[in-house]
């Protein structure tokens, strides 16, 4: 009787490859799940594309894809985990009636489903943002409400998740999304190493805003004291650091500190480091055995119990399940 392999079953993703895709979203969606990167601890996975038939699928450029799975796949016992949507060229044309049927029965067996930009058209109109929160490129919220009413369109945000579906804003906030879908599955190790290899950020919160205003002579001298404060307060997590204690290193009044950060980084000071905390504590439950109060001292939270209220509301899991589902029952190595 053959013994059962030590080798953990690669992660499936299935790439929808329909007429109209986006050439640059299906790039990011194969250079994250499509390069092989276990020379550097990343693990394996399985990357399809999938089609309503075999046949190429043209996109913008005079480019093609050719699916290697048709439809059945991403539905029948044992097939995919993540479903990915590319963007769209036009977003009002309406999708192949099976490729929506497809991702309709997907959804009811609980499959993950992400869409990137202008993906979410396809995604409303399949019926699957109906009353559900969703977010699409910051100049197609308008058309997104116009054609789907009954989505509840976020006009401000990176990506979001609702029900198991995620929606992403344009371009760089698909990378954003996809990274955060490799964490989620994987860990910040993980997803730091694959951004690394592709020269971006290994994390934006996606509560971030889409766009931030253009920097002037005064905003860039404000830049460089923001970027010094960002990289003390990394560097001084444990501390019970406050928006007073960093504007004051940036040589600001607390207003005006906290105007001219969310400027520049499209998010809060106090929720920066809410997302810089978390980070950290997710990686030292990634990476070693530290007890619980000691994580929640190094990351900065200053007690399990607040840490465990935030990875409540933030991550929607506890500290300890967290741990748990990424040390496989084994033991890390404490550093």
């Amino acid at each position: 009787m053959p013994q059962p392999s030590d080798t953990p079953t690669p992660q499936r993703i299935a790439l929808l490859a329909f007429p109209g895709i986006r050439a640059f979203d299906v790039s990011v969606i194969t250079e994250v799940w499509g390069t092989d990167r276990t020379d550097r601890g990343v693990p394996p996975f399985d990357l399809r594309r999938v089609g309503a038939d075999p046949a190429p699928v043209p996109m913008r450029g005079a480019l093609t894809l050719t699916p290697d799975r048709t439809l059945t796949w991403l539905t029948r016992l044992n097939g995919t985990d993540l479903i990915v949507v590319p963007g769209l060229d036009d977003h009002v044309t309406p999708a192949p009636a099976p490729l929506l049927e497809a991702l309709r029965q997907a959804h009811t067996r609980g499959i993950t489903i992400a869409a990137l930009c202008g993906g979410a058209f396809t995604l409303a109109q399949a019926g699957l943002l109906d009353g559900r929160r969703a977010i699409t490129h910051w100049n197609l919220v308008d058309l997104l409400r116009t054609h789907h009413p009954l989505v509840t369109v976020e006009p401000d945000a990176l990506f979001i998740e609702d029900d198991n579906i995620w929606t992403a804003a344009g371009t760089a906030a698909g990378i954003d999304l996809c990274l955060h879908l490799v964490r989620t599955a994987h860990g910040s190790e993980t997803a730091a190493t694959i951004a690394r290899s592709m020269v971006t950020a290994p994390f934006r919160t996606g509560t971030q805003a889409q766009f931030i205003e253009h920097p002037t002579p005064r905003a860039d001298r404000d830049a460089d004291a923001l970027a010094s404060v960002r990289e003390y307060a990394l560097r001084h997590l444990h501390e019970p650091l406050t928006v007073t204690d960093l504007a004051t290193r940036a040589g600001m009044s607390a207003r005006s500190f906290a105007r001219r950060f969310t400027a520049a980084t499209g998010t809060t000071p106090l929720r920066w480091l809410l997302d810089q905390r978390l980070a950290a504590a997710q990686k030292l439950l990634e990476r070693t055995d530290l007890p619980m109060p000691e994580v929640a001292r190094r990351a900065g939270f200053g007690s399990e119990v607040t840490m465990r209220q935030h990875f409540a509301s933030r991550l929607t899991t506890s500290p300890r399940a967290y741990r748990a589902s990424f040390t496989g029952g084994s033991r890390p190595i404490a550093r």
